[in-house]
């Protein structure tokens, strides 16, 4: 076991040579993570027995809250399966094909998206990432959770009509850990448009988590870059009186740090109580831009649902400036994971090919100011994505 936290700690050690970290400030940390002591502000057990599932060819295994920390820093993907042990997948009339529309909806579509600006999402990121950690079993991951929460609010308040915001609902979903995950409903007008085709998904993450959890873990791309990009999606569409034809909901997951945790309680969640899902797409992480690369919009091709995959790539052709590329992320990579799991249709984009993406994560380093290759327009791409894919399968009712 010591030696398995050697190599965690020397991982973490990486951040500190670019001066991230006192090193003082470090070696307590580690030394409290090596004894097990957690720190004040943090609610963790680190020799809890979590079930945990690395592949679907694999049999889950138990391991220790503190292991599977380690597996994390190592790199590997994994469902914590611990409290959904089993799941029931969504009925198939729900889950059943649903042909994807040509895009045809330009018109409505472009004037919104030329309306979204990277302001709202420096000013929100900024504050998103002075939060110590969002980290899920932490005090300041409560706290962001809940400023999160207010600042949905604040932004319906200023940009909704009376009448549009009669539509929007704004509900935490709980979790036992503490910080909980964010569904913002839009109401469609159509009641059977909605139960027909399904409600329209598109997710990020708002937990971030350094490889030791009770370090500092700002997130400013994994994932508070893909968290504001949808809110300023929604922003925009609000500013543009934008009533859906079918009902869409914007997710902010807790604990996909933490193996999917919040996500896979949402989705189990629908699928038991039989709610039709159109499809759901996940943006996680949608900042970077390696230097010397070009600027694309990275789409999974792995875990995800084909056609509808096939749909986003076409979204990037009709309202975004730069192309797509393909790539992989392997399993349980990030939330989408957790509908595809129960059966419904899910697909993700990421800021560039997995090879080219940001290796400053779940690290100090991992900041807004870190780099030029930091690039909030990169972001507002995703933004003008997102609010295609709303327009498109939700329908706009005039």
């Amino acid at each position: 076991m010591l030696s398995a936290i050697a190599s965690l700690l020397c991982v973490t050690l990486l951040g500190l040579q670019a001066g991230a970290l006192p090193v003082d400030d470090f070696s307590v940390t580690s030394q409290k993570f090596l004894s097990g002591e957690v720190p004040a502000g943090f609610s963790i057990n680190l020799d809890e027995e979590r079930l945990v599932q690395f592949s679907e060819d694999e049999t889950p295994v138990w391991m220790t809250e503190r292991e599977k920390i380690r597996a994390k820093a190592l790199g590997r993907k994994f469902f914590d399966i611990t409290d959904t042990p089993t799941f029931m997948p969504a009925p198939a009339s729900l889950a059943a094909l649903k042909a994807y529309p040509k895009v045809n909806k330009q018109g409505l579509v472009k004037p919104v998206i030329a309306n979204l600006t990277v302001d709202g999402m420096i000013t929100n990121l900024q504050k998103f990432t002075s939060f110590r950690t969002r980290y899920y079993r932490s005090e300041t991951g409560k706290q962001s959770q809940q400023w999160l929460v207010q600042r949905i609010g604040e932004i319906t308040e200023q940009y909704a009509s009376t009448d549009l915001a009669d539509l929007i609902t704004i509900t935490e979903f709980t979790h036992p850990w503490g910080q909980n995950s964010v569904i913002l409903r839009i109401k469609g007008a159509s009641e059977e448009a909605t139960a027909q085709n399904g409600t329209v998904l598109i997710g990020a993450h708002q937990d971030s988590a350094n490889m030791i959890p009770f370090l500092p873990a700002p997130g400013a791309d994994d994932d508070g870059s893909g968290s504001v990009t949808i809110l300023e999606a929604y922003r925009g569409l609000l500013a543009s009186n934008y009533t859906p034809v079918q009902d869409v909901e914007f997710h902010w997951y807790s604990a996909e740090e933490g193996g999917l945790l919040g996500s896979q309680a949402v989705a189990s969640t629908y699928a038991q109580r039989g709610i039709n899902i159109h499809s759901m797409i996940q943006l996680d992480m949608t900042a970077w831009v390696k230097k010397g690369t070009r600027e694309e919009i990275g789409i999974v091709t792995d875990y995800v649902d084909a056609d509808l995959t096939q749909f986003i790539r076409t979204l990037v052709d009709a309202y975004c400036s730069i192309p797509s590329v393909d790539t992989q992320c392997g399993y349980a990579c990030s939330d989408h994971a957790s509908w595809s799991k129960v059966g419904y249709r899910s697909a993700f984009a990421i800021e560039s090919t997995f090879e080219n993406s940001d290796k400053n994560v779940h690290s100090t380093n991992d900041r807004l100011d870190i780099s030029p290759e930091f690039d909030f327009n990169h972001m507002l791409e995703f933004s003008k994505l997102t609010v295609g894919y709303i327009v498109e399968t939700a329908g706009w009712a005039k």
